[in-house]
C-alpha cells in the first residue's frame, strides 16, 4: 500500500505539473482565444495523456498501460466534469469543496467499476476525498504565499518570467502529491480486495 501511494503521489505530481502547464504558461492565450472552458479542457487532456506514462505501474496486468488507461481515463474525465460543474456553478469556497467531494466520489466509483470490485468503497472514497482536498487547498495556500512579496523574496534567484509561473506550478505540485496518493491508495485497495475475494472463493467448499 505504501509503495502504491508513493508511486501515485510522485507520479501524479509530475502529471499535475504537466496538467497545470497550460494555465501556468499560456493562460492569457487560452482566456483570449478559447475561454476558461477551453483552458480546463486542455489541462484535462494534458493530465490524461501524461498519466499513463507515470502511473501505469499501479495496475497488475500483463498490459498495464492499456489497462490503466481503460480505468483511469473515464474516472478522471468524470472527476473533471463533476469538479468543473461545481466550480462554474458555485466558484470559490463552496464550489471547490463540493467539487472535491463529488469529483472524488465519481473517480472512486469508476475505478471500482473498472476493477469490478466495490469492497471498501466508503473507506477508499473517504481517504481519496481527504488526500485530494489536502493537496488542493494546501496547494492554493502555497501558490498565494509564493506569489506574495515574502515568497518572491525567498525566490529572488528566479527570473521575472519564472516567478510568474512558479506560484501556479507550486499549486500543481501539492495538488498532484495529495491526489496522487489517493489514486495509488484506490488502485491498491480495489486490486488487493479483488485478490482477497478470489482467494476466498477458491478456498470455499464447493
Amino acid at each position: 500500500m505504501k509503495h502504491a501511494m508513493l508511486t501515485g503521489s510522485l507520479g501524479f505530481a509530475v502529471t499535475s505539473l504537466v496538467g497545470f502547464g497550460p494555465w501556468a504558461f499560456a493562460a492569457k492565450w487560452f482566456y483570449t482565444n478559447v475561454g476558461e472552458g477551453g483552458l480546463y479542457l486542455a489541462s484535462t487532456l494534458f493530465f490524461l495523456v501524461s498519466s499513463g506514462l507515470l502511473l501505469h505501474h499501479l495496475v497488475e496486468d500483463p498490459r498495464p498501460m492499456r489497462r490503466f488507461y481503460c480505468i483511469f481515463v473515464p474516472a478522471f474525465f468524470a472527476y473533471a466534469v463533476v469538479w468543473c460543474l461545481a466550480w462554474f456553478t458555485l466558484r470559490f469556497g463552496a464550489g471547490e469543496w463540493l467539487g472535491s467531494l463529488l469529483g472524488t466520489l465519481a473517480f472512486v466509483a469508476i475505478v471500482g467499476l473498472g476493477f469490478r470490485n466495490f469492497r471498501g468503497f466508503v473507506k477508499v472514497a473517504l481517504v481519496m476525498f481527504v488526500l485530494h482536498s489536502a493537496g488542493y487547498f494546501m496547494g492554493g495556500r502555497l501558490m498565494h504565499w509564493v506569489a506574495s512579496p515574502q515568497g518572491s523574496e525567498w525566490l529572488s534567484f528566479l527570473s521575472k518570467s519564472q516567478l510568474s509561473v512558479a506560484p501556479k506550478l507550486s499549486w500543481g505540485l501539492l495538488y498532484g502529491l495529495g491526489f496522487g496518493a489517493g489514486i495509488g491508495y484506490a488502485f491498491w485497495m480495489f486490486q488487493n480486495r479483488l485478490h482477497t475475494s478470489k482467494q476466498e472463493s477458491a478456498s470455499s467448499p464447493a
